[in-house]
């Protein structure tokens, strides 16, 4: 079996968040000469598999099985690839079984390493997360098991394959905001607290406010508002509070607390309510580190293309391996698709991807 003979096998398993469908003991059936770890809860079944080669460093690649629900306008079915003008169409095709079968045909080939290969696969990355990768990674803490490095083969290119891997992500403030006021006739505003009238004065230091200047990796983290509302849906009666959802991507110059005491500042003079919730905390790479050094080099090797250093986009199980010091970097075929109806990628590209990860192996 080929790296696009296994792209195509792992494309049928309908693995849809959290269902594995059978593609993990798949995958570990066959990489026959790895040790595996099941860390199973609830629905969500998590596989790491490895080989100790040598002495040397422990790299592992990581990434998902499971899929976002395939939805409809599609034009063919999403489970059945489809082979077509030199790309295959398929549910997971970029995001991320690309990725998956790459590196799994990479450590199917490997016959020498200088230290241990690995590879951490969950069926709980495209819904809560809450019992995926991060479960794995704290089970190998306290096995004395962490990798040292890991590439996650989430799809990173944007204009050509090879232009762009992530050392970092930001991360994802959530906020809650309720001001409070009184209710009254619209006719008497004098004898009521419009709270609408409170916020209005004083939204543009909330809406769309750079907390943070940004810096060389990062851009600055910005409060944007997601949703406002207040009031009966009523003319003649003012509201008596009024809600305010609101989201900050954050980097790692601005965190919780700071959130917190711009809003304290700025509404001071109001009667109001604040909750806040991180779905994921920002994390960056240094440029140095091993791995982003070697996986520059092997793509410039195999494509010739001097690749950028990104951080945009949204969270990812990377996330997981930064907050437990592991060096991590992504990277993948183009995504462009990603979630859409006909999602589909290159043959070419899923060749490069498998060329790319063989050339780190062989010089790590």
């Amino acid at each position: 079996m080929n790296v696009i003979d296994l792209f195509i096998k792992l494309l049928s398993f309908e693995s849809i968040t959290p269902d594995d469908a059978g593609s993990l003991a798949f995958i570990e059936s066959y990489l026959d000469g790895y040790k595996a770890i099941w860390v199973n809860e609830g629905e969500v079944k998590n596989l790491f598999l490895y080989k100790k080669f040598g002495e040397g460093d422990h790299l592992c690649f990581a990434g998902h099985v499971d899929v976002v629900p395939p939805g409809n306008k599609w034009e063919s079915d999403p489970f059945v690839p489809l082979v077509k003008d030199g790309k295959i169409y398929a549910r997971g095709a970029q995001d991320m079984k690309s990725g998956v079968a790459a590196f799994v045909q990479t450590l199917k080939e490997t016959k020498k390493f200088k230290g241990t290969l690995s590879l951490l696969l969950t069926s709980d990355e495209e819904g809560d997360a809450k019992f995926g990768t991060i479960i794995m990674l704290e089970a190998l803490k306290e096995r004395g098991m962490l990798p040292d490095y890991c590439i996650v083969a989430e799809p990173t290119c944007e204009e050509q394959f090879g232009d762009a891997i992530k050392i970092g992500r930001r991360g994802s403030i959530n906020g809650y905001l309720t001001v409070h006021g009184k209710h009254g006739h619209a006719a008497y505003p004098e004898k009521a607290v419009n709270p609408v009238h409170q916020i209005s004065g004083v939204l543009h230091r909330l809406a769309g406010i750079h907390l943070d200047e940004g810096d060389a990796d990062f851009a600055p983290s910005q409060m944007v508002i997601t949703d406002i509302r207040g009031g009966m849906e009523v003319t003649n009666v003012t509201p008596g509070e009024l809600k305010i959802m609101f989201n900050v991507r954050n980097s790692t110059k601005t965190t919780q607390d700071d959130v917190r005491l711009h809003i304290d500042e700025v509404l001071k003079d109001l009667d109001y309510e604040l909750k806040l919730t991180q779905g994921s905390y920002p994390f960056v790479t240094n440029h140095d580190s091993k791995v982003v050094k070697q996986i520059q080099e092997s793509i410039r090797r195999i494509t010739g293309v001097e690749t950028k250093l990104s951080t945009a986009g949204g969270t990812s199980d990377a996330r997981f391996m930064g907050a437990f010091g592991i060096d991590v970097v992504e990277f993948g075929v183009i995504n462009d698709t990603i979630h859409a109806p006909n999602e589909r990628t290159s043959i070419d590209e899923v060749k490069q991807l498998h060329q790319v990860f063989k050339d780190i192996v062989n010089h790590f």
